[in-house]
Order: structure tokens, then C-alpha cells, then sequence
């Protein structure tokens, strides 16, 4: 037991942590003052932390909004430990001026969110969520799926899920194209994946798969001119920010029949509203931003981001430090 961590608050806004290891939340309990939990159970706003977050020392957060405001409210926190590898929802800029470390757990759900992408690929390529639902109200159409092997997949981002992804595809026999400014040579040799432009990627993949973070180059990546330069008939995979896709786009090129179906786990505004569009398109897989949440993804993410919180409270560097201008 860690007496020198017994001043310490916690504050855990990530409804994942402890879910599927009992052992985690007593741990942490057991090792710190005191932890605070999410009341809400969701990701919380910026105008729902910053009454909570005043006196706390570390704070394990899921996809909560920590923007400046937040920050500043902080009077006593020394770091923001994200259960997860995407950064975008915090003001790392803020923190950096404060002091504050800000810290991930990459590569804890890689597996995870490449397991979902390929049930994604599969799901579209045979139908398989229209045809159930089709079962399920007593009817029995014949549909025509799509082979994979011999199809052109582009993977837009080459990171650690890239990767997994790209292992996972190698015995479909499919042609892997991945778009990425620092993946090097000899990476996309071994994974058997031909490195290319957005440009080309976009042009000739049947299946396209996103898994870069929202930055401001990102943002909208996929919009009407992306979706002008995609054959007829592709479909688009989205596993990583719902900010990616202008949503105006994405729609008009389902209505003209460009994309001939999508799977999304990320939206711009979650949970989706009762009457989005989306709702609308049964060719459109659609899954409540869950690629993450297997039970080893979210051991090893709850275990990691722990972890990274008391190294720092300890006085202690992590081992994934995202704003690393704090040590400086």
C-alpha cells in the first residue's frame, strides 16, 4: 500500500474502468485517499467537471470534454490520464502551460478495435445486419454478397490499429493499400501493404477504413470532393473519430449510391439523435462507439491508465506522455 499516495483524490469520469477486473477499482482505492466515480455515467462536459474538479490531484478520463476551462478550474491536478489513446477532447495546450501531464494507453485496444473493423468489412461485404433483420421479420430474400479476396482494401492511417488491421486482412487475400506521411519501408513490406496517396487510396480501394485522430489536418477528411474521388459502390469503415466525415457529404454520396454501404462506431455527437439521418439507411451498420470494450481491451487500458495516473501523483514519469513539453 502506497502511504506517500494517501493525500491524493482521484477522479475516474471513464464508466469502462473496473468493469470487467474486479480487482482494479479496490486497487486503486486501496492505494490513494480517495477516488471519485462518474455520477453521470456518460462522458461528461466541460460545464458538468469543473464543479468536481477543483480539488483533484489525478483525473482517469474516458472521452470527457477537458477544455481550458476545465483546466484552469483544476487547482490541484497534476495529471490527466486518458483510458484510451485519443487526445482530441483535451486541451493539451492548456495543460502543457499548467503543468499539467497528460497521458494514454496506446496500443491497448488495437486488437480490439481491429477485430471490430474486420466484422465491419464482413458484415458489409455479406449483408449480414439487412439479412438478419430480414430473418427476423419472417422473410427470406436471397442476397448477393461481395468476396474479399482479390479487393482492393485502403486503410486510411497506418498506427498500431492500422497495423492490426492490415495483419488481420493478410489471409482474406485481399490487396492492402494504407495511407500514412510516417510509416516507413520496410513496415509495409512485412505487413504486405502497399503504401500510397490519399489520392490513389481513395480511388481505387473497395473498402475504406479510417483510423487516423482528429487533429486539425484530419478533421473532415472525408468530404464531398473525398467521396467524388471513390469508385461506385465502395464501402467506408470508420472506427476511429466521428469527426472525420463531413456528415453532409456522407449522406448525399449514400443518396447518389456512391457508397454502397458504411459502418460507423464514431459520430460527430454521441449518442446519436432519435431522427439523425443515419437511422434512416439500412445499408448502414451503425454501433454505439464500443470498438474498444472487449474485456482484454479494457483490462489493459484500466490497468495502463492507473498506472500512468500514480507514476505521476508519485512524483514519477510514465510511460505514454503525450504532452512531453512538461518535463522540459
Amino acid at each position: 500500500m502506497n502511504q506517500d499516495l494517501k493525500s491524493k483524490r482521484v477522479m475516474v469520469t471513464t464508466t469502462s474502468f473496473g468493469k470487467t477486473d474486479p480487482t482494479l477499482r479496490p486497487n486503486l482505492e486501496e492505494t490513494v485517499g480517495k477516488v471519485i466515480y462518474n455520477p453521470k455515467g456518460r462522458p461528461l462536459s466541460a460545464e458538468e467537471l469543473i464543479p468536481l474538479i477543483g480539488e483533484i490531484d489525478g483525473l482517469i478520463a474516458g472521452l470527457d470534454h477537458i477544455n481550458a476551462s476545465v483546466i484552469h478550474a483544476a487547482k490541484k491536478l497534476k495529471v490527466i490520464s486518458r483510458y484510451g489513446i485519443g487526445v482530441d477532447r483535451v486541451d493539451l495546450k492548456a495543460a502543457a502551460e499548467k503543468g499539467i501531464v497528460v497521458t494514454n494507453t496506446p496500443g491497448a485496444n488495437s486488437s480490439a478495435v481491429a477485430e471490430l473493423t474486420i466484422g465491419f468489412i464482413l458484415g458489409l461485404a455479406r449483408n449480414l445486419c439487412v439479412a438478419d433483420a430480414a430473418a427476423h421479420r419472417g422473410e427470406w430474400p436471397r442476397f448477393s454478397g461481395v468476396g474479399l479476396r482479390g479487393k482492393t482494401v485502403g486503410l486510411m492511417g497506418l498506427g498500431s490499429i492500422g497495423r492490426a488491421v492490415a495483419s488481420r486482412l493478410e489471409p482474406f487475400g485481399c490487396r492492402i493499400l494504407a495511407c500514412d506521411p510516417v510509416m516507413s519501408t520496410d513496415e509495409t513490406e512485412d505487413l504486405g501493404v502497399r503504401p500510397v496517396s490519399k489520392e490513389e487510396l481513395l480511388s481505387q480501394a473497395d473498402f475504406i477504413s479510417l483510423h487516423v485522430p482528429a487533429t486539425p489536418e484530419t478533421i473532415g477528411m472525408i468530404d464531398k470532393n473525398a467521396f467524388n474521388r471513390m469508385k461506385e459502390g465502395v464501402y467506408l469503415i470508420n472506427t476511429a473519430r466521428g469527426e472525420l466525415i463531413d456528415e453532409a457529404a456522407l449522406k448525399e454520396a449514400l443518396d447518389n449510391g456512391r457508397l454502397k454501404g458504411a459502418a460507423l462506431d464514431v459520430f460527430k455527437a454521441e449518442p446519436l439523435e432519435k431522427n439523425h439521418f443515419l437511422l434512416r439507411y439500412p445499408q448502414v451498420i451503425l454501433t454505439p462507439h464500443m470498438a474498444a470494450h472487449t474485456d482484454e481491451a479494457m483490462n489493459q487500458m484500466g490497468w495502463s491508465a492507473m498506472k500512468n495516473c500514480l507514476a505521476v501523483l508519485r512524483g514519477e514519469r510514465p510511460e505514454h506522455v503525450v504532452n512531453p513539453e512538461v518535463y522540459i
